[in-house]
């Protein structure tokens, strides 16, 4: 049985029999733990992260590794102990002597969802007994501002402040500085050359971050798992290519573009043929850089891109902060069957450190199963403990329906080390990795 240090035991939204692929990771549970364990001692973990997943049955893959994430209020009341000890650990090992954490989030302050979750973050924080304070980057804030929340809490937004080499809040100035804000509009002057422990550092910003890097690391991974447990690693691995220049306005880099998606589709279907899976490929092309969301779209033939019309081709030219799209992953599609009450889903996995702390399903109403549900009419739906307690029955039925989020634990865990393995790199330390 997994091992619940690693993964807690939810409930999940499928009830049928598992897959082999997810039957194969629980019977390789010892070699798969006792390997990420190597893994990250050489190659640390982010201190957080979040993973978006999609299970076509045949396939189970990530679509998003998300370095900043902003969902903790859509996390399940009952996980709060799991998330609370894995920042004890978190932060510690960071940081043995710190006391108190600044949390730096964005500068948008009509999204109370999203400062939801910065209060979800800061009392996380808080139980794991450290001083938290939010520290604002929002131009001219010079006061405290308080926010009235839709949950009928306040959040305290305070003006970061500098002081030779160390930021934070009044007379707070932590060694820990947690980042909540992707960057995509550029480093902040102001956090440069700090002293403070950066946690992700700046250069996993969006500013400087792209999801081809992320997904070739990935690559890498996935390859030395696969011959850690025998498996093809196409089973977990959603081939990515880039492409660019584009410039989606004066239609510059288009023509590459289509071809780059009819190279996914083919190798695609190349593999449907070896697997015998009895579905039509699909690509999702997005910028190479970027959240919310945006600048995304399932394609199903080159024909598509081609014949973009001048509505489509303004959305998919700019991303969050308007920045402009300049260079595109193109991805094969990987199919999401699960379901709740009747609408398409897809899980995603929060960790703190190298643990899962839990997850929630992220259900659009409006969309199909080749869609991207990360878009406007979406809803959340958390996840909780299968019985009343985190601990699994040992004699239980291996076919139980949590077991399913061992699989998604250890999918998600595979993109956190490719992560991890940014980070490294970033730093000039990046290790190899090997199988055993």
């Amino acid at each position: 049985m997994p091992s619940t240090n690693q993964v807690p035991h939810l409930q999940t939204a499928l009830n049928g029999p598992l897959l082999e692929l997810e039957k194969h990771l629980l019977a390789n549970n010892t070699a798969i733990e006792s390997w990420f364990r190597k893994q990250f001692k050489n190659t640390p973990a982010p201190f957080y992260g979040s993973v978006d997943l999609r299970n076509a049955g045949y396939k189970l893959a990530p679509v998003d590794t998300n370095l900043f994430p902003a969902g903790f209020n859509n996390l399940h009341p009952d996980l709060r102990s799991l998330a609370v000890q894995a920042a004890q650990r978190a932060v510690t090992q960071v940081c043995p002597v710190a006391d108190g954490i600044l949390i730096i989030p964005e500068n948008h302050t009509r999204n109370l969802y999203y400062l939801e979750n910065v209060y979800a973050l800061q009392t996380i924080l808080e139980k794991a007994g450290y001083e938290v304070h939010i520290g604002s980057l929002i131009p001219d804030l010079d006061a405290p501002m308080v926010i009235e929340l839709p949950s009928g809490n306040t959040l305290t937004l305070k003006p970061v402040v500098r002081k030779d080499n160390r930021v934070g809040v009044n007379d707070f100035f932590p060694c820990a500085v947690l980042l909540n804000n992707d960057l995509s509009g550029g480093r902040p002057e102001i956090l440069e050359d700090i002293e403070q422990t950066l946690l992700p550092p700046m250069e996993l910003g969006w500013a400087n971050r792209y999801k081809t890097e992320h997904f070739a690391h990935y690559s890498d991974v996935t390859e030395a798992f696969a011959k850690l447990i025998d498996i093809d690693q196409w089973l977990i691995n959603p081939k990515s290519i880039p492409c660019g220049p584009i410039n989606f306005k004066d239609r510059t880099g288009i023509e590459d573009l289509a071809q780059a998606v009819n190279q996914v589709l083919e190798k695609t279907q190349s593999y449907y043929d070896t697997h015998k899976i009895d579905c039509k490929p699909f690509v999702i092309v997005k910028s190479d850089s970027g959240t919310y969301g945006m600048s995304i779209m399932s394609v199903n033939n080159p024909e598509d891109i081609l014949n973009l019309n001048r509505k489509q081709r303004n959305k998919m030219a700019s991303v969050k902060e308007g920045l402009q799209v300049e260079q595109m992953l193109v991805q094969e599609g990987v199919y999401t069957y699960e379901t709740v009450d009747d609408a398409v889903a897809e899980p995603v996995v929060y960790m703190i450190g190298s643990q899962v702390i839990g997850g929630f399903y992220r259900v659009h109403t409006g969309k199909e199963a080749t869609d991207n549900l990360n878009s406007p009419g979406m809803h959340f739906e958390p996840l909780s403990f299968e019985a009343a307690c985190a601990l699994p029955d040992e004699n239980q039925n291996p076919d139980a329906s949590p077991n399913r989020f061992y699989a998604y634990g250890v999918i998600a865990r595979l993109a956190l080390l490719a992560a991890a393995r940014e980070i490294a790199e970033a730093k000039g330390e990046l290790p190899s990795i090997e199988a055993i």
